[in-house]
């Protein structure tokens, strides 16, 4: 393999639009199966499209002729949001098509529904990844050989699937949690199967771009392409590629054109080529080109989302986690299904942007999940959900009954699940009065030391009461003598 002494930028961007689902308040459960809410979907996606996809496709691909191919770019785009792109903008395709035959831009695998199903079942990840891979090749002419999980979810095991699944590099992100001292700006492998390369996302730089452009109070504002190649170029001393992945969507939705992004995109990778000792390079380029400094332990599933880096923005609340079991309980049964209608239903129901509408953190992420959520509440979106989902089982039982011998093992799985429930709920209540009863008793140190030195004071006592115990038993003996002298 061979190695380079120059230093790498790998800059990625995810694509993703969901399928807003239709409000519960005008879904009549048992009698209408259509979910969707076909003129948001519609509008949103003209509206992006024409904010982002179609300009800042324009302007990668400027970039690229203009820099004869030194400019190199890397997508991940859902199964979703390529549906949605043949259905509403179909001129998104065709600039996609365009970027690809260029030979700059690598386009990634991943789940066909951006799902969460690489947390539930390796059958189902890996035949979504399948999915989404013959997607590509029929949409853009591509076949990947690279991977990125739905929010960039990853972990040991995830990872291990995906090198079995052939693939030789993957990206996640960058947690503290995961490296410790180590730096994101290396390769990494994955921990149980070496031959995939893992790429960490350099989280402070990707989020200067994602988060803080167009806050005036940032006290870096404004974000210039020279300022940030600057800050990338102070990087060359203490690694080899700097991984920038964010949302493709940051430019001209996020932050409007208005704040200066779109100019920011079209200056930086000249100001990178210029000014610093890095080059472009896609995934599979970086995967090619540098070694693994060591395996990354990713032991649990970590993303990209929020502060704490982990599930919680999908999985952290029991409206989310009752919403995810119900889902996948009906995962078996649906293979049994021949419609089209409901393979499709399957598809955009696992979507794990419905569980994200769901969370109820309200700290320092709540403003972001505001942002992409279109329910007033998270109680709201799941109602929503679970009306759909009720009905979508309904259609299964429809067209695949359940047998006697499933509904069993159903309830039992379902009775497994509400006495974890219930004894994990007690247990908290009990932990609660415990700490309400117990008082604090103070330590008292003087006791402490008088039963000290009693204890010290009783072997001497009891060494001279085993002194006595001899002299007293002599003297009995002397009187018992004489007394028998006297008898005589």
């Amino acid at each position: 393999m061979k190695h380079v002494s120059r230093k790498a930028v790998c800059l990625h961007f995810e694509v993703h639009q969901p399928f807003r689902l239709k409000s519960y308040r005008f879904f009549d459960l048992g009698h209408d199966h259509y979910y969707y809410d076909d003129y948001a979907n519609e509008s949103i996606m003209q509206r992006i499209a024409a904010r982002c996809y179609i300009p800042a496709n324009k302007i990668l691909l400027d970039l690229i002729r203009k820099h004869k191919g030194k400019f190199k770019v890397a997508f991940s785009i859902s199964g979703l949001a390529l549906d949605q792109f043949s259905l509403y903008t179909p001129e998104v395709i065709d600039s996609f098509r365009q970027l690809a035959a260029t030979g700059s831009v690598e386009f990634l695998a991943e789940t066909n529904s951006h799902s969460l199903a690489s947390l539930k079942s390796r059958e189902e990840f890996e035949k979504q990844v399948n999915q989404h891979t013959q997607k590509m090749k029929d949409l853009l002419g591509v076949e990947p050989t690279a991977i990125r999980n739905t929010e960039m979810i990853y972990s040991d095991q995830i990872g291990a699937w995906m090198a079995d699944m052939g693939f030789r590099v993957t990206l996640t992100e960058g947690a503290k949690h995961v490296l410790g001292w180590k730096s994101p700006n290396f390769v990494y492998c994955n921990s149980i199967n070496p031959r995939l390369k893992v790429l960490l996302r350099n989280f402070v730089l990707s989020d200067d771009i994602a988060f803080r452009f167009s806050n005036r109070d940032w006290c870096e504002w404004p974000l210039t392409a020279s300022k940030y190649a600057g800050w990338i170029s102070q990087l060359a001393s203490s690694g080899e590629v700097v991984n920038i992945f964010i949302d493709y969507e940051t430019f001209g939705e996020h932050h409007r054109s208005e704040s200066g992004i779109m100019d920011f995109l079209a200056h930086f990778p000249g100001a990178v080529l210029k000014s610093t000792p890095f080059v472009f390079m896609t995934p599979t380029e970086v995967a090619d080109h540098f070694q693994p400094i060591a395996p990354v332990q990713v032991p649990s599933p970590i993303s990209w989302a929020d502060e704490e880096r982990d599930l919680t923005a999908w999985l952290g609340n029991e409206l989310q986690t009752a919403a995810f079991e119900k889902l996948y309980d009906l995962s078996e049964r649906i293979n049994t299904c021949a419609g089209e209608e409901l393979k499709k239903d399957w598809v955009y129901l696992q979507s794990s942007d419905h569980f994200y509408y769901m969370c109820t953190k309200f700290f320092s992420d709540g403003a972001v999940h505001a942002y992409f959520n279109p329910y007033e509440t998270p109680y709201d979106a799941f109602m929503n959900y679970m009306n759909i989902l009720s009905d979508f089982e309904l259609r299964i039982n429809r067209e695949a009954p359940c047998s006697e011998e499933f509904n069993i093992a159903r309830r039992m799985k379902e009775a497994a699940r509400d006495k974890d429930f219930l004894i994990e709920n007690l247990q908290r209540e009990l932990d609660q009065l415990r700490k309400k009863v117990r008082k604090p008793v103070p330590a008292k140190k003087k006791p402490v030391a008088k039963k000290a030195a009693v204890a010290k004071k009783v072997p001497a006592k009891k060494a001279a009461a085993a002194k006595k115990v001899p002299a007293l038993k002599k003297a009995a003996v002397k009187r018992t003598a004489g007394k028998q002298v006297n008898k005589k």
